[in-house]
This record gives C-alpha cells, sequence and structure tokens, in this order.
C-alpha cells in the first residue's frame, strides 16, 4: 500500500474557503471519484463551527464527507471505522491534547494502521505537527515549545513560518541550540506530500507561499528553500 500523508502549514477549508485547490488536491490523490474523508476536529474540542465549516466545503467537492467526535461516538469500533476511510483530515488546535486524547482512546494506533494500509493522512497546523516526531506547538497560550508528536514522519515541523511572527525566530533558536532535531517549516498555504516517509512534493495555493528545510549547520542556522508547484485556482 502507498503510504501518504499531507501536511498543511497553514491553508484548506478552514483558511481559504473560497479557495480550496489545496483540498482537491489531497482528494485526487486517492484516485477515487468520491472518497470517504474523515474530519477529526479534537485539537478544537470538536469545535461545532469548524466541523460545520468541514461540511460546507467538502459538501461541494467530490466526496463523501463525514466526521469523528471523540466526545460523541458515533462507533464502537473507532479502528474499523478509521480504515474505513480514505482520507483523515486533522483539524487545527491544541496539540498537546490532541495527542492525550488520541493515546486514551488508542487512534494514535488505528492512524498508523490506517496510514500502513493506504489511508491519507492530513491536517492543518496541529493536524499537520502531529505526524511528525517533534513539532513546534502553541498549546500554552502565548508560548511556543517544542512538543514530541507521533513520529510517522522523522525530524520536527513548524507550520504558520510566516504568519505568526514568533514562529521562525523560536524554530530557528531551538534547532540552534539543539533543543530540537532538523525539520520543514511551512508557510501557510502550503502543503507537504509525502509519500512514505519521503517528502515527495510540496505545492501551494499561493504564488509566493514557501517551505523550507531547516538545520544547525557550523553553528548556524540553514534555512533551504524546498522547490513549491503553485496549483492555481
Amino acid at each position: 500500500m502507498k503510504k501518504q500523508i499531507i501536511a498543511l502549514g497553514g491553508g484548506g477549508f478552514s483558511m481559504e474557503d473560497d479557495n480550496p485547490v489545496l483540498d482537491k488536491y489531497i482528494l485526487k490523490q486517492t484516485n477515487k471519484q468520491n472518497p470517504k474523508v474523515c474530519f477529526i476536529g479534537t485539537a478544537s474540542g470538536d469545535a461545532e463551527g469548524y466541523i460545520l465549516k468541514f461540511y460546507t466545503c467538502f459538501l461541494r467537492l467530490s466526496c463523501i464527507p463525514t466526521h469523528l467526535s471523540l466526545f460523541n461516538l458515533s462507533s464502537k469500533d473507532l479502528e474499523a471505522f478509521i480504515l474505513d476511510q480514505d482520507v483523515i483530515y486533522v483539524g487545527g488546535g491544541n496539540t498537546k491534547s490532541l495527542l492525550a486524547l488520541w493515546r486514551e482512546w488508542k487512534l494514535d494506533v488505528y492512524l498508523r494502521a490506517a496510514w500502513e494500509n493506504g489511508v491519507i493522512l492530513t491536517g492543518i497546523s496541529a493536524g499537520s505537527i502531529c505526524w511528525f516526531e517533534e513539532g513546534l506547538s502553541d498549546f500554552f497560550p502565548g508560548e511556543l515549545n517544542k512538543l514530541q508528536c507521533l513520529g510517522f514522519l522523522k525530524g520536527s515541523h513548524c507550520p504558520h513560518y510566516d504568519s505568526e511572527e514568533n514562529r521562525r525566530p523560536t524554530y530557528q533558536r531551538l534547532i540552534l541550540n539543539g533543543e530540537m532535531s532538523q525539520g520543514v517549516a511551512a508557510e501557510d498555504e502550503i502543503a507537504l506530500h509525502y509519500v512514505g516517509t519521503k517528502l515527495e512534493k510540496v505545492v501551494s495555493s499561493r504564488p509566493d507561499a514557501k517551505a523550507y528545510f531547516v538545520r544547525k549547520k557550523s553553528d548556524e542556522i540553514e534555512e533551504k528553500p524546498i522547490p513549491t508547484a503553485y496549483l492555481a485556482s
């Protein structure tokens, strides 16, 4: 089975409801006419407005949308439910709380099994960070800290690299000090497309959006731009 993770630094339906090119790109990777897409809004506490926004967008696209709430379960067999999807789309919010609840419900185990069975894992912000070994997260208000994540993908990840002023300097400082491993930073409107554990392609819904490999080199930070394909509306 082809394993795929598409990590959004920002964008998609929750930020660009009038420009669904990244969401269409995700659906296209399933190679199905009407793929099943499940939204998981754990990180936002299953905010009703967020779930409604998901349906408002995806009901206009060629797919079968549904959602999973760990606060209001629709199925006792979570593993079967997850494995029956074509795309798992994880929303933004508090990544630390998301991981704690997922582990309690063994959703982390079921998501790994889904990934290994060809279900596409995707998401924005918390839903982007969670797949990596480490992420730069704002789980405490007004702070950015390293967070140990699921580790499906090696290294660290920082979303919102251009839209939140403290993201870039904090990420670079933590890598330079050896507190975080090297990794990939993504600006808003960027999608990092991994096949297996290799970054195969970077696409964007904004012409000037960028992604970077960030690492420590000779006691300095090296920020290397990654070639990006712009997906016109």
